[in-house]
C-alpha cells in the first residue's frame, strides 16, 4: 500500500496532500478512528489504499464483486465531496448510495430538494485513483460543480 506512494516525487505528494479536499478527507477519516489505530500514520498513509496504480487496476479482475474496505472508501470519498459542499456553500450536502453486490448503483448528493450529483457507479471493486493529485482534482471537480448547481438554483438549494 504505502510502498507505492512512496515511489512518487515527494514534493508533488506533498502538495497534493495539502488541498483542501484531501485535508477534508483525511479528516473524515481521522474521525472514523475511535481506538487510536490511525494516530501513528501520516496523511499518505491513510489514504494510501484509495491510490491504484495502472499494475494495482490490472491485477485486479474486471469483473468482482466488492469488499467492505472498498465500499468504506467509497463512503468516505463522496462524504468528503459533500462535506467540501458545505465548507463552500453552508448547505449540508447528503450522499446516498445505493450499490448492487456486483459494484454497480448511482450515488446522489442532495441537499434535500436540489440534487446536486447524480452519478453511475460502476466497477467499485476497482475504485481508486492514480495519483494523489487525480484524488483531490476528482473530488474537488464534482465538488465545484455541485456548487455551480446550487449557484444556478439558490432559491431551491436554500428551500425557499
Amino acid at each position: 500500500m504505502f510502498d507505492a506512494v512512496h515511489n512518487r516525487e515527494g514534493g508533488e505528494d506533498e502538495a497534493a496532500l495539502a488541498t483542501p479536499f484531501v485535508k477534508c478527507l483525511v479528516r473524515l477519516i481521522r474521525a472514523q478512528d475511535s481506538f487510536g489505530a490511525w494516530e501513528g500514520k501520516s496523511d499518505a498513509e491513510l489514504l494510501g489504499d484509495f491510490i491504484l496504480t495502472k499494475e494495482k487496476r490490472r491485477a485486479i479482475p474486471i469483473i468482482g464483486d466488492p469488499d467492505p474496505d472498498v465500499l468504506w472508501r467509497l463512503n468516505m470519498f463522496y462524504t468528503a465531496v459533500g462535506l467540501a459542499i458545505e465548507e463552500r456553500s453552508g448547505l449540508i450536502a447528503s450522499p446516498m448510495m445505493e450499490i448492487s453486490h456486483e459494484g454497480f448503483g448511482r450515488v446522489l448528493l442532495t441537499t434535500g430538494r436540489l440534487v446536486l450529483l447524480s452519478k453511475t457507479l460502476r466497477d467499485v471493486h476497482r475504485f481508486g485513483f492514480e495519483t494523489f493529485w487525480k484524488l483531490t482534482a476528482a473530488g474537488s471537480k464534482l465538488a465545484g460543480d455541485a456548487i455551480a448547481v446550487i449557484d444556478a438554483h439558490p432559491e431551491v438549494a436554500r428551500g425557499l
